[in-house]
């Protein structure tokens, strides 16, 4: 057996998937073998969350039963919206997310069953009232009423409903429902490890996708939306954003949200992502971010040959949406519950224990000394 250490499982092939990949020969992320771009194209959020989960585009009467049963399962208990009320204002929103979805588990009657079946009404339950739960947190921590879910909102308009007591134009929901699509899924990634490695010891839906939460928060992963925006705001104007990019490349700094250990061509969904930023921009007739993202995004190719992941234009478009730059990595979540739940069913379907070896390097053995003679 070899004892190379890949640090951080660099190149180690631990399992296989059918959910998601990035297809090399055309360096696109793939949901069940459809390009992301095609989905974003051609499809609504909800379709592509059918898709992530079951296999298979649905057809108009499964789109139908699966938007039915999404809304049916949107309204929180008056007991966990007593309990978001009581959370620290103060509190990261994921924080908020992670614990919201621990006090499902304590609620919802199937935690236990662990059947294919159970598991994807919980995974829907779970996709249902997270969103719900983030909104509710947003609304009381700047001491504004808790507005109640619509069934006849679709995914997106009811998270700005709830949010902001309005929907707006369709530019902008086709903007967010394209920006979860491109969040939904991305194979292996740690948090969906981190919640495949929990489901292996044969945990419940809950607990997995609350590990995966906490390991998205980081920003070293999902977290690297929310560093964008505080970039963006340390810079402040277009005219500081040449010298503040090359001074922070001169000093060696870690410029957040470009570069992807994956890709080797660039992010395939940063086009998409991109044009809908841009889109953003011009309907709140802002200059300033879509001046400073270029700026940036050009020192980087030119300077490090280094190109933006999601990300990048990820974190200026929620922006633009009146979202707080805490948020944004509970938006991620909203959507990647597909991707993980997907994954934790994939992985109870053929499951083995992820026990990885250690390499030790602490002291030889040695003999305990009496407390007296040390």
């Amino acid at each position: 057996m070899s004892d190379e250490i890949k640090k951080g499982l660099l190149g180690v092939v631990v399992d296989e998937t059918n959910v998601s990949q990035v297809m090399p020969e055309i360096n696109s992320l793939t949901y069940r073998g459809y390009a992301v771009q095609d989905l974003c194209e051609k499809c609504i959020f909800e379709e592509v969350a059918y898709l992530v989960l079951n296999g298979e585009l649905p057809n108009k009467k499964q789109l139908k039963n699966f938007i039915k049963e999404e809304r049916s399962d949107r309204k929180l208990s008056k007991e966990i919206l007593s309990d978001i009320r009581k959370m620290p204002k103060k509190a990261h929103p994921m924080d908020v997310v992670r614990t919201a979805v621990s006090l499902m588990a304590l609620e919802d009657k199937e935690t236990k069953d662990n059947s294919p079946k159970a598991n994807m009404r919980k995974a829907i339950r779970i996709f249902s009232k997270t969103p719900i739960a983030l909104a509710a947190f947003l609304r009381s921590r700047k001491g504004k009423k808790i507005i109640s879910p619509k069934k006849k909102l679709s995914f997106s308009e009811n998270f700005f409903h709830m949010c902001f007591g309005k929907v707006p134009s369709k530019e902008i929901v086709r903007a967010f429902d394209v920006s979860l699509i491109l969040y939904a899924e991305h194979s292996f990634n740690v948090s969906t490890f981190t919640a495949r490695t929990i489901t292996s010891s044969l945990s419940d839906i809950h607990g997995a996708i609350t590990g995966a939460i906490a390991s998205l928060k980081g920003p070293l992963h999902g977290g690297a939306n929310e560093e964008v925006m505080h970039m963006m705001n340390k810079i402040k104007k277009p005219e500081k954003a040449f010298k503040w990019i090359n001074k922070a490349l001169d000093n060696k700094d870690v410029v957040m949200g470009f570069g992807h250990r994956v890709y080797k061509k660039g992010d395939s969904r940063v086009p998409t992502m991109e044009k809908f930023f841009k889109n953003v921009s011009k309907i709140n007739n802002d200059k300033k971010f879509a001046k400073i993202y270029d700026i940036v995004k050009e020192v980087m190719i030119k300077r490090k040959n280094i190109y933006p992941n999601v990300d990048y234009p990820t974190g200026p478009t929620y922006h633009l949406m009146g979202f707080d730059t805490d948020f944004f990595t509970p938006i991620f979540v909203i959507s990647r519950i597909t991707g993980w739940s997907a994954h934790i069913m994939e992985q109870h379907a053929a499951n083995k224990l992820i026990r990885p070896l250690s390499k030790y390097t602490g002291p030889r053995h040695r003999k305990v000394t009496p407390l007296n003679q040390r």
